[in-house]
């Protein structure tokens, strides 16, 4: 894996390598030698694997942007997430399944570079990085309708932001809490099961035709679209495998869209860190139906991506630090309002 993902790199004029390490203590040794803007650091190492050389480097480097790599399984999804936990960055699975060195390489270089030219873009283009972003705080008037569902949608940084938000959740919550992840397969499964273990929000994997029920909160999973759909008095899961959106598989617009057609104006929805722009379109349809939108600050953000093309757009309600997400969640949720039902 060193030598392919040096190789990947190497391609990229923009990057260069400056150290490799077999190991984390080598790596520790190394770092004030080749002082990076960047580090990748696989889970699986001798010696001293990826957490433990991550929360090491932590204590010196606390804010050198770290990516981890992991296997595309059950144990690699819990170690990822323990990483992510201690401090990491960003993941990216190792590739599986590539019939030969080439597309590794490839699959590296799709994944890999996006991610390192994102978290070094303040070098590579600090023009852009400089420019002025809304502020956060009160954005547009707050609309009439009360919200009967939480759609929440993120990515980079998004399984520590989801745990801020859920962690705060009062017991006597009883929306219905409608996640997209951008994850792979087993990754969310795992994820629903840190968020349950947080206590008040039970989280399930969504699966096909399951009945969203108050109270609850579903994650799509990876590798699959999730929608909402109304069904008599109820509300179901479909789950879908259409094409990527926003080069995304679950895909935010795709619930989002699915969420204004099963619920009209009465939709909540909350846009956290992470790349791209998926979420944007989804918004724009919450916003034309009159639902609520609040988005995470670029401050407290791991990447601006998602939320800062809602807030830029001008369709949030509210920009917020994380910290006060779950509260102005809450305070929406429980605030008496005129309900307005759309069919």
């Amino acid at each position: 894996m060193r030598k392919l993902i040096s190789e990947a790199l190497s391609r990229d004029p923009a990057v260069e390598v400056v150290g490799v390490a077999a190991s984390g203590r080598i790596a520790l040794q190394k770092m004030t030698q080749v002082n990076p803007d960047i580090v990748t650091l696989d889970v699986e190492m001798d010696e001293m694997d990826g957490v433990a050389t991550l929360r090491e480097l932590r204590k010196i480097y606390p804010r050198l942007p770290v990516i981890m790599f992991s296997t595309l399984t059950s144990r690699g999804a819990a170690t990822t997430l323990d990483a992510l936990t201690a401090g990491a960055t960003d993941y990216v699975t190792k590739p599986s399944n590539v019939g030969n060195v080439g597309e590794c390489i490839d699959r590296l270089q799709s994944e890999l570079l996006p991610k390192i030219k994102t978290y070094c873009s303040a070098i590579l283009s600090p023009a852009v990085a400089s420019r002025p972003v809304p502020k956060a705080g009160f954005v547009q008037p707050t609309r009439i309708a009360s919200p009967a569902v939480v759609c929440i949608g993120t990515s980079t940084g998004g399984p520590n932001a989801l745990a801020e938000v859920f962690k705060s959740f009062l017991p006597n919550f009883t929306l219905p809490v409608l996640i997209v992840q951008h994850m792979p397969p087993v990754f969310t499964a795992v994820l629903a099961e840190r968020l349950t273990a947080l206590g008040t929000v039970q989280c399930h994997e969504g699966a096909e035709g399951q009945i969203v029920e108050a109270g609850h909160a579903y994650i799509a999973p990876g590798g699959k679209h999730m929608e909402v759909r109304r069904i008599g008095l109820k509300k179901v899961l479909h789950l879908q495998e259409e094409p990527p959106e926003n080069s995304c598989r679950p895909a935010v617009d795709v619930l989002f869209r699915s969420a204004v057609a099963a619920y009209g104006a009465n939709i909540l929805a909350v846009v956290m860190t992470g790349m791209g722009q998926d979420g944007l379109r989804g918004c724009t349809l919450i916003r034309e139906k009159g639902g609520q939108i609040i988005v995470q600050d670029k401050e407290s953000s791991v990447v601006w991506g998602m939320p800062g093309a809602v807030a830029q757009a001008g369709l949030a309600d509210k920009i917020l630090p994380l910290d006060q997400i779950s509260g102005e969640i809450i305070r929406r949720t429980f605030a008496s309002r005129t309900s307005v039902v759309s069919y």
